[in-house]
């Protein structure tokens, strides 16, 4: 054991070591002298790296509970801030006439719609949009109010400005929706045919109600994406085509209709008539090219018209035709041998009484032979030629012409009435030749002509040009011959002075017809009044008809006989389509022996569009010898501008109403309520005759 001396110095072998603390000083500043000598740097990225842990956990498990537990209340939360079920009925099908002239357009409006649950102050919204929407603002809080669903209309289909200012007020749950408003450029043209349609665009008379499911589309409910405005993604860029109806073609010209319209417009108005209509017939292709009614009827403002104004009487008033029936029992008698057009018939002097039933003629007429019979409209002689018939074979033949049948075009019509042969006595077989005991409508007259006109072989009329012809056989009723010889008949009647229609003469022009005076039925009194239904039926040239035209004009009160109130209206109208057509009888021009010679120009004129040329001037040109007063422009077809007008800044209604001055229709691309750019550009020239283009307005909200 060794044992080392205490001391300062040298006391031993070994030194201390320098750090060395024995155990009583070590433990007094260990804890202080560790801590100063600590990593912090490593602690930092340890919290950070820990806190950043405890974040990422905290986002999923939030993540996870906004998917899993609050995701699908959020998802329809969201649904309804951007998307939006619609309603969406589509553009209606344009109707248009045989040269591409509008009848019928669409164009889009805005319809002022609220969501009640979205608005914080009825009050203050009813205040804002009652001067705008033109109601009371107690009206609009009382709809807001009472409001019981999650969606009302305030308004439907309201002007531009209108909807600008809905737009800008920019209240909370009041919105605007797009959709469509028929519009009929050329105002009253043919407004019984066309008829309406209501607020949802869906047909209400004439042939848009008869033609609903083509014209119009069956409304679809989709969801449509809102951006940030609230306004809708187009469909197109959705994928999916907006629904649209399909565009008609009519046979009718909007020339000719013109034409018709002005001329029963003037006689019904300085005869006093009831009403008053016409149908010009093209007799080769069966084409109906006008459809004329008066009072004329503005379907643009359908509300201020009553029913009795806007009903179709041409096709659905069912009368007695009276005289102009008689030539269809003269073309059976003659198919049934049983007179020859000079066969004696005893006229009985004017009065015939016969089973105590007493028949009277307006003039005084011993023996004459049939063709007068029918040149002079005996009706003594008529009925003793429809006796011969027989009520078997008379009813055959009526049947055969389509008496008693609708015709089957597209307009809501009456089937008249034409009793079996069975209820028929002496008396019905008498009184039906010369045209009582039987109700017709007008067009089925017209249809019983054409087939008296196609040498005797039943033809349809036509009305809509789309519409493929169909391909059948069709019957015969009379024989070419027999058809021929009424033909000659009805010549007399207006080419001979004596003749019952010389009113309705052409001048170098042969024209055949038949006038006629019906007596009209008193219901109250049970018997035939005093009121009539004057009309006249005629067609030109008389041997190769070209045009077929009816004219009805029902209770005249200055004068009741057809030849003399409608056969003047015969003659006016076809003077014009002459005229316009550029026809001229053989001989009288270029030497040519026989048809229609027609003018180059003239021709072409055919061709245009309504409102592309002054009518006066137009007419000075084609024939000088027409009075200028004769041919008065229609106050309701503007002329139109000479080239592309500018329509940049306007309104969609303005815009379409220019362009359809000139007969085009423009497609209408984006969504709003001004034209923003236009193509093509505004003073190009309008499409030459049998060119088309392309013509776009854009739009914009702003």
């Amino acid at each position: 054991m060794f044992v080392f001396p205490l001391g300062r110095k040298g006391r031993g072998n070994f030194a201390k070591p320098r750090n060395s603390r024995t155990p009583l000083q070590a433990q007094p500043g260990a804890v202080s002298r560790s801590a100063g000598n600590r990593d912090w740097g490593r602690v930092r990225i340890n919290l950070v790296v820990g806190f950043l842990c405890v974040l990422w956990i905290a986002l999923w498990g939030r993540a996870w509970y906004l998917q899993m537990l609050e995701g699908p209340r959020l998802a329809e939360k969201a649904r309804r801030q951007h998307m939006l079920s619609e309603l969406v009925s589509g553009r209606r099908g344009m109707i248009y006439d045989r040269n591409g002239q509008a009848l019928a357009s669409s164009v889009e409006a805005k319809s002022v719609c609220a969501w009640p649950r979205k608005i914080q102050d009825f009050e203050h919204a009813a205040n804002v949009l009652g001067p705008i929407l033109g109601e009371e603002p107690q009206e609009i809080y009382r709809k807001l109010s009472t409001a019981r669903g999650h969606f009302i209309y305030l308004k439907r289909k309201i002007d531009d400005s209108g909807a600008e200012a809905v737009r800008k007020a920019g209240i909370a749950g009041i919105g605007l929706l797009r959709e469509y408003d028929r519009v009929y450029p050329s105002k009253h043209l043919a407004g019984q045919l066309l008829g309406f349609v209501g607020q949802d665009d869906r047909g209400l008379e004439g042939l848009e109600r008869s033609m609903d499911a083509r014209l119009g589309c069956i409304p679809t409910r989709l969801i449509v994406q809102k951006d940030a405005k609230g306004r809708r993604f187009y469909l197109r860029e959705e994928g999916i085509p907006e629904p649209r109806g399909e565009d008609i073609t009519l046979t009718l010209d909007a020339r000719m209709q013109f034409f018709a319209e002005e001329a029963m417009e003037q006689v019904v108005k300085e005869s006093g008539a009831r009403w008053g209509g016409a149908l010009v017939v093209d007799v080769s292709s069966g084409d109906i090219m006008a459809w004329a009614q008066v009072p004329l009827f503005n379907p643009n403002n359908f509300r201020e018209s009553s029913p009795l104004i806007y009903r179709n009487r041409l096709a659905s008033d069912a009368l007695e035709p009276g005289s102009t029936f008689k030539p269809f029992v003269m073309a059976a008698a003659l198919q049934e041998n049983k007179v020859t057009p000079t066969t004696p018939i005893d006229c009985e002097g004017g009065k015939w009484v016969s089973k105590n039933f007493t028949i009277r003629d307006t003039a005084s007429y011993g023996v004459l032979p049939a063709s007068k019979v029918l040149r002079y409209s005996s009706n003594i002689g008529m009925a003793k030629i429809g006796l011969s018939l027989g009520a078997s074979t008379f009813y055959k033949y009526l049947h055969s012409l389509g008496f008693g049948q609708r015709t089957g075009l597209p307009v809501a019509e009456s089937g008249g009435k034409l009793r079996i042969p069975r209820d028929w006595s002496e008396i019905d077989i008498m009184s039906t030749s010369f045209g009582q005991s039987i109700s017709v409508t007008g067009l089925q007259m017209a249809q019983a002509y054409l087939t008296l006109l196609n040498d005797g072989v039943f033809k349809p009329l036509r009305l809509v040009k789309t519409d493929a012809l169909v391909e059948e056989r069709r019957k015969r009723v009379f024989s070419a011959a027999a058809t021929r010889e009424v033909s000659r008949m009805m010549k007399d009647v207006v080419q001979e002075k004596d003749g019952t229609g010389k009113r309705a003469r052409l001048d170098g022009v042969s024209t055949a017809g038949k006038t006629g005076t019906a007596q009209k039925a008193d219901h109250k009194a049970g018997g035939y009044g005093t009121k009539r239904l004057a009309s006249f039926v005629g067609f030109f040239p008389a041997e190769s008809p070209n045009y077929l035209i009816l004219i009805m004009i029902d209770e005249p009160l200055n004068n009741q006989f057809g030849g003399v109130v409608a056969a003047p209206v015969f003659r006016e109208i076809a003077t014009r389509i002459l005229t316009y057509a550029g026809l001229t009888q053989p001989g009288l021009r270029d030497g040519k022996p026989e048809g229609y010679a027609a003018d180059t120009a003239s021709r072409r004129l055919r061709k245009l569009r309504l409102a592309d040329a002054d009518i006066p001037a137009f007419m000075e040109n084609m024939r000088p010898a027409v009075k200028k007063q004769e041919m008065r422009l229609p106050y309701h077809l503007a002329k139109a501008a000479e080239s592309i007008p500018d329509v940049k800044g306007k309104s969609v209604r303005n815009a379409v109403e220019l362009f359809a001055r000139g007969g085009i229709v423009p497609e209408i691309r984006g969504d709003g309520t001004r034209v923003v750019r236009q193509s093509p550009p505004a003073g190009s020239a309008w499409p030459e005759d049998g060119k088309t283009a392309e013509y776009i307005l854009w739009l914009s909200e702003k």
